[in-house]
């Protein structure tokens, strides 16, 4: 009997013992997590393996399935969690987002906001959420002081537009775990994606940043405090520092052209939605089909945006080939544990699957009358909660709702990606990281973090939510 048979069986004792070994999984998780502070990965991992044993699995196989769903999912979104963080490093390092920063942020003071979520959301579309939070966060000062206006109306703009990306648009690790676990296309999410992340940015960007800044107003002043910090971080992200603290980086002898510096981040989004409009409107049998997939696939299109990064943001800036190595190279260092969470995350997601804890879920669901998507984005919220991150609540969810996106049409698979995505941001607090980057970058209490970034958060996951389920009535 296949899958989509059984998740129509009733209830039995084994699909009761799975969901109480995954529950108490997943209790271990936190308390290792939060409580212990132990890394993710090796949390990840004795999770997964007590899933494994207390779901029945024979004992020679539990550790080939962890060791399976690390495969499957870092062959697939290692490389381009790799790729993204080459481009990051060399479009921090030769100038190319101070450059896009300094061409936007001009005109009328009115439209500033606006104009830092877009900067913020270039800037985002290859950097981690944190690498793009250093980088941004002396920009906003500098415009708070410049327009002596709340921080928090230029604040939140740049963080929404920061964080839509990070859980929304591929090629970020969450997405991407999420599409691999899904077999989902990354084209068509990525379309999507950018259908919902546009309202969502303006919402919980601009429009919220009105009331953030009446609910926390503080001003340039009140701010001041996190410039020189976060610049220096900046500076230190930016020169590749060694850990001797010594700069060993040579800078640029000048900056890329504005033109070549959207050219270059924008091309791969470029590449993949080519592919996405192929997969769409374009029949299969077609000649030109192959060759769209090819250079649509996200391996191929982040790989020829670093090869042009190297001419953009490398020789042409005055980096040598030697330079440009050794900037490479120190790329990776800081996404090895990145990588090595999401890898884990795929390990817990096959230990659920293999001992049979997403059939029984779903069976339950299709008992309640719960739809993927939104049995996606509840599961992702409460691990979120529980646990403080979105990658391990997007790749655990993700795994749990996989029996019941069998079947289902590549638009749909896409959205329950972006469901789970929108899930995996919901209130930020003090068992994330990023909740503390912002308190201590933006000078603010717990209680006034809690009123703009958590809230903020919030909305973003909620207006996801809302235009996922409005976009699945219509596709």
């Amino acid at each position: 009997m296949n899958p989509a048979d059984l998740m129509h069986q009733p209830l039995n004792a084994h699909d009761t013992q799975v969901l109480i070994v995954a529950a108490v999984g997943i209790g271990i998780l936190i308390l290792l997590i939060v409580w212990l502070k132990m890394h993710a990965f090796l949390a990840l991992t004795i999770g997964a393996l007590f899933v494994g044993v207390g779901s029945g699995l024979p004992l020679d196989k539990v550790t080939a399935s962890y060791e399976a769903g690390v495969g499957g999912v870092l062959g697939y979104v290692g490389v381009l969690i790799a790729l993204g963080a080459m481009l990051g490093k060399l479009l921090a390092d030769s100038g190319g987002a101070e450059k896009v920063v300094d061409t936007l942020l001009q005109g009328r003071p009115a439209t500033l906001p606006w104009k830092m979520a877009l900067v913020a959301s270039i800037i985002g579309i290859p950097m981690f959420f944190e690498i793009g939070l250093v980088l941004l966060i002396p920009v906003v000062m500098l415009a708070v002081h410049h327009s002596k206006g709340p921080a928090m109306r230029l604040g939140i703009p740049a963080l929404a537009g920061l964080s839509v990306l990070h859980g929304f648009i591929p090629p970020h690790p969450g997405p991407l775990a999420a599409i691999a676990i899904l077999h989902a296309n990354v084209g068509v999410t990525l379309a999507l994606g950018l259908l919902i992340a546009i309202p969502t940015v303006a919402v919980a960007g601009p429009l919220f940043g009105l009331l953030a800044a009446r609910m926390v107003p503080i001003g340039a002043a009140g701010a001041g405090l996190a410039v020189s910090s976060a610049s220096a971080s900046s500076a230190s992200s930016a020169s590749g520092s060694t850990a001797g603290g010594k700069d060993e980086d040579p800078k640029p002898t000048h900056s890329p052209t504005f033109t070549w510096t959207l050219i270059t981040l924008l091309a791969p989004l470029a590449l993949m939605l080519i592919k996405a409009g192929a997969d769409i409107w374009m029949d299969k049998t077609a000649p030109l089909r192959p060759a769209l997939d090819f250079i649509g696939d996200p391996v191929f299109a982040l790989l020829i945006a670093v090869l042009l990064a190297m001419v953009t943001f490398g020789t042409s800036v005055g980096f040598t080939p030697t330079v440009l190595a050794k900037k490479i190279g120190a790329s990776l260092l800081p996404v090895v544990g990145v990588m090595l969470i999401v890898g884990a995350g795929g390990g817990f997601k096959q230990a659920l699957v293999d001992g049979g804890t997403g059939l029984a879920i779903a069976k339950i669901a299709l008992a309640a009358g719960l739809s993927t998507l939104l049995l996606g984005w509840i599961v992702a919220v409460l691990i979120r909660l529980a646990t403080g991150s979105a990658t391990v609540a997007t790749v655990t969810a993700a795994g749990i709702v996989a029996p019941l996106a069998v079947g289902l049409s590549p638009n749909h698979l896409s959205l329950v990606v972006l469901a789970v995505g929108a899930g995996s941001l919901f209130f930020s607090h003090v068992n994330d990281a990023g909740f503390w980057l912002v308190k201590e970058y933006f000078g603010l209490t717990v209680m006034e973090t809690i009123k703009t970034w958590s809230l903020m958060e919030t909305v973003i996951s909620v207006m996801g939510l809302i235009l996922t389920l409005a976009l699945s009535l219509v596709l």
